[in-house]
């Protein structure tokens, strides 16, 4: 399938490594240009160098930090100077500190609401519009399974990409018939090293073997086993193409079949 990527724009956000660099280098793989984003140069330059040299599409890269008051407008700006124009935006973010429910202090909760919610709502205010007036364009928010079904002792993350759901849904409707879509993609447990340090905290949490709780957690999936990085993104490919024109406003699972609701 051709999904009409070649020559596209797109941003994608915490993309040194994890589900954001897999992302990215799925988008490449069609023929889109990508640019990469975070906080460590080196990783980013290693990626963006591995991502150009497979012949596909072209990387750049530029450090951007989601907890700075000005990184909404210093990087719209800077992505439309790189590549001419943004035709899809991946909104993405690390995870903050696993915790139950009543003990999230209000200072923290806001803290990481700027990082986790309201940087990416203003970086898709700056950059949409052009999108519409343009008559195309992809915003994918990679989230949590969280959204769906609240993970024990990761309340804050429950909490705050759940208020992307509705935030990604509320946008969507807004934008439809300009060519815009707006989804959510819901990983479970894929293996990354956040799911490695999430992993490591519980086991030490219940005075487990981490590969105790790594067996336990393998269990609760139906296909038995984690995810691998290049499934969730070829699924991240797909929303942003050209052939899924018509899905928006929705909230995509790749998760094995881990989340129990209908």
């Amino acid at each position: 399938m051709d999904l009409g990527l070649k020559g596209r724009k797109a941003l994608v956000l915490a993309s040194s490594k994890g589900l954001g660099r897999g992302v990215a280098e799925a988008l490449a793989a069609e023929g889109a240009d990508v640019l990469l984003t975070g906080r460590d140069e080196a990783a980013l330059q290693d990626a963006a160098e591995t991502i150009t040299r497979r012949g596909h599409g072209r990387a750049d890269w530029v450090r951007a930090d989601l907890s700075s008051a000005d990184f909404a407008k210093t990087l719209a700006a800077e992505a439309v100077c790189r590549m001419g124009q943004i035709d899809i935006l991946v909104n993405n973010s690390g995870g903050p500190k696993p915790g139950p429910a009543l003990e999230m202090a209000p200072a923290e909760l806001m803290a990481q609401a700027q990082t986790m919610v309201a940087s990416l709502i203003e970086l898709s205010n700056l950059l949409v519009p052009a999108m519409a007036d343009r008559g195309w364009g992809r915003v994918l928010t990679l989230a949590s399974s969280g959204v769906e079904q609240p993970i024990p002792n990761l309340a804050l993350s429950n909490t705050l990409r759940g208020a992307l759901a509705g935030w990604n849904k509320t946008l969507a409707a807004e934008v439809a018939a300009k060519g815009v879509t707006c989804n959510m993609l819901l990983p479970g447990r894929i293996h990354t090293d956040r799911v490695d340090q999430l992993d490591a905290a519980a086991a030490k949490r219940q005075g487990k073997d981490i590969e105790q709780v790594r067996a336990a957690s393998r269990a609760s999936i139906p296909m038995g086993r984690y995810g691998r990085v290049e499934e969730y993104a070829a699924v991240a490919a797909f929303l942003c193409s050209v052939p899924a024109g018509y899905v928006t406003g929705a909230r995509i699972r790749c998760d094995g079949g881990l989340i129990r609701g209908i």
